[in-house]
């Protein structure tokens, strides 16, 4: 189910489709059936795409879902879903939200999205799959927030889910509601073959609570007896100064020789460790020393390692998906590549088919978009900036993806980075500054200052030279993100600075369109405060031929604010009807990225990645 938001100034409709979207394919039915609501001239109306604008790597190669919106901690898992018999993919990078995708050919290591909401189902800060009623179909453990274990009953059937709550918390055989850490995420095993589900909870100090299912209440809610508190004398310390935490926790029999094996990921363990069962089904036995895994070439990343197995080539032998949550081992390094397929080719032997499991634009974390025509070919380019780049941390970037396509078919494809220097969390804007009819560059940072780049080449092969590395400095604060805008209609671009405190700086260019002089008038604008970090950008949205201004932020996604005055003497109030499905440190740019007259809406944000909402409504103008 791929959800979209259609939004009306004024009113929200939402709606479920499966359609292709922008430059691709007719609309789902769902999509043709739900009504249009009511629309004037100029009222935009936009719906979230997944896909439907071709996004490439460097090699040319095109991202699966390119407007996925980034990954930074994924904890996935590999389950056939719909009883067809191929393993689907389920990744959760967010509280309460649990990404579907399908896999929709067998003999293809290739799953597509479908929703970031799963059955809109609840479930804290992790999930779990598993038959725990014994009815042939998978039932759903989830965090209780905070730290209890939330259980839905599938109510439907193997080939057609349908999850509903059953219970609050699990609770132990004598009524007391179960704790479950929820940084931790716990497993559930037949570990002894005796048919009865075993709960196993990991703990902050490195060890395992093993509960065993002692029967089901009035409403068939499984009730769990504590069988042994520090399961097998398992204590995990990892190497980093003999410290504990935060972990996961997996069953699989990975040596195929009839019993099941463990594998923990601790946020202080670089590697994931795998402890053998050399007992038997019957009597485990865990007393070996934790390895790491694979054996043969062990998975070192960034830390917090969760790992996932099944057989997705099926050549008989498990397979194993590995989640980076992120842990003691500078989480910036795998901030874009941390969704991993590992396939086993003989036994033991595992190889790396993918570092991004579910393909997407994606340059690590708190992406900042920008749409630009660089070249001047008439056809936007997508600029999208990140904090810190994950394959140079001494610097954030600015990656290029040029047009390769037209203006209402684009193909947006990665050709390098803009030259500016060393600096972290870029923020670029454009405008012609000096009156040469090319565009200049003033660059934000995580600074409090904003750097001015001339551009010294021309419309078509732009050369950008730094000329001040301070043109402004806000008052106080971070996080600068400058637009240019001529907000009092005199011919020449005034400067807007959004920061870290959630306002907005003003400054007035009382200079002119080739010689700007950009003066501070308020650091309050408005008095507008979105709580924190201000990200603005100006564009006439719903068409009546003055600047409304969208404001990203860190936690109130995009707002909008209404230009109720004019081109001269605007005046800013907020329209509390407009929603769009974003996450955190969102920043928009505006554009019309089909070529169809109205603007369009890329927004960045937390994951690294960018989101895009087409405008379905009516037309609107810069």
């Amino acid at each position: 189910m791929n959800r979209a938001v259609r939004m009306v100034l004024g009113a929200a409709v939402v709606v479920s489709t499966v359609g292709c979207g922008i430059g691709g394919g007719a609309a789902s039915a769902a999509a043709q059936a739900a009504p249009r609501p009511s629309t004037g001239p100029g009222t935009p109306w936009f719906e979230r795409r997944v896909t439907g604008i071709e996004v490439r790597d460097s090699t040319g190669v095109a991202y699966d879902h390119p407007f996925l919106g980034g990954l930074n901690v994924p904890r996935p898992q590999l389950i056939d879903i719909d009883g067809d018999g191929d393993l689907d993919l389920f990744v959760q990078e967010r509280g309460n939200e649990l990404m579907y995708f399908e896999r929709v050919d067998p003999n293809a290591l290739r799953w597509v999205w479908r929703t970031d909401r799963f059955q809109d189902l609840a479930i804290g800060e992790w999930y779990r799959f598993l038959d725990l009623d014994d009815d042939g179909d998978l039932d759903l453990l989830a965090e209780e927030p905070y730290s209890y274990i939330r259980y839905y009953r599938n109510d439907g059937s193997r080939t057609k889910p349908r999850f509903a709550l059953a219970a609050d918390t699990l609770r132990d055989d004598e009524g007391k509601a179960l704790f479950s850490d929820r940084q931790n995420i716990p497993n559930v095993s037949d570990i002894d073959c005796d048919g009865k589900p075993d709960l196993f909870l990991g703990r902050l100090i490195g060890s395992i609570d093993r509960y065993e299912q002692a029967g089901v209440d009035a409403n068939r809610v499984p009730r769990f007896h504590l069988v042994s508190v520090g399961f097998e004398g398992i204590s995990i310390v990892a190497q980093l100064g003999s410290r504990h935490g935060a972990n996961t926790l997996a069953f699989a029999d990975i040596d195929s020789d009839g019993d099941l094996d463990l594998f923990w990921g601790d946020f202080f363990e670089q590697g994931l460790l795998f402890i053998e069962n050399t007992g038997a089904c019957g009597s485990p036995n865990f007393r070996g020393e934790p390895i790491r895994f694979p054996v043969s070439a062990p998975l070192l990343t960034s830390g917090y390692n969760a790992p996932a197995f099944g057989d997705v080539d099926g050549d008989g032998d498990l397979d194993m998906g590995v989640g980076v949550i992120g842990g003691a081992f500078n989480p910036n390094l795998t901030a874009a590549d941390n969704l991993y397929l590992l396939r086993q080719t003989t036994p033991g032997v595992f190889e790396t088919v993918t570092t991004r499991l579910a393909p997407s634009l994606d340059v690590g974390s708190e992406s900042v978009p920008a749409l630009v025509d660089l070249n001047g070919d008439g056809a936007l380019d997508l600029l999208v900036a990140n904090k810190i780049d994950p394959g140079d941390l001494t610097t954030g970037r600015v990656y290029r993806f040029d047009n390769r396509g037209t203006p209402a078919r684009p193909i947006w494809q990665l050709s390098g980075f803009l030259p500016l220097g060393s600096l972290y969390h870029p923020q670029p804007t454009f405008g012609d500054l000096d009156g040469d009819g090319d565009l200049d560059l003033l660059a934000g940072s995580y600074r409090s200052n904003i750097r001015y780049f001339r551009n010294d080449g021309d419309t078509r092969v732009p050369k950008w030279t730094l000329v001040d590395s301070a043109l402004v400095t806000i008052t106080r604060g971070s996080n600068t993100a400058p637009a240019l805008v001529d907000i009092d209609g005199d011919g020449d671009l005034d400067l807007f600075i959004g920061e870290a405190s959630g306002s907005l700086n003003f400054y007035r260019n009382i200079g002119s369109h080739t010689a700007p002089t950009f003066v501070l008038e308020t650091d309050a604008y408005d008095g507008i405060d979105v709580g924190r970090r201000s990200a603005p950008v100006f564009a006439d949205i719903d068409g009546d031929r003055d600047y409304d201004m969208l404001v990203g932020t860190e936690a109130r996604g995009v707002l909008l604010y209404r230009n109720q005055g004019n081109r001269t003497a605007p005046r800013f109030v907020l329209d509390e009807s407009f929603v769009l499905p974003v996450h955190g440190d969102a920043v928009p740019a505006v554009g019309d990225v089909d070529g169809d007259g109205d603007l369009d809406l890329i927004v960045g944000g937390v994951g690294g990645g960018v989101l895009l909402f087409e405008n379905l409504g009516g037309r609107s103008g810069r």
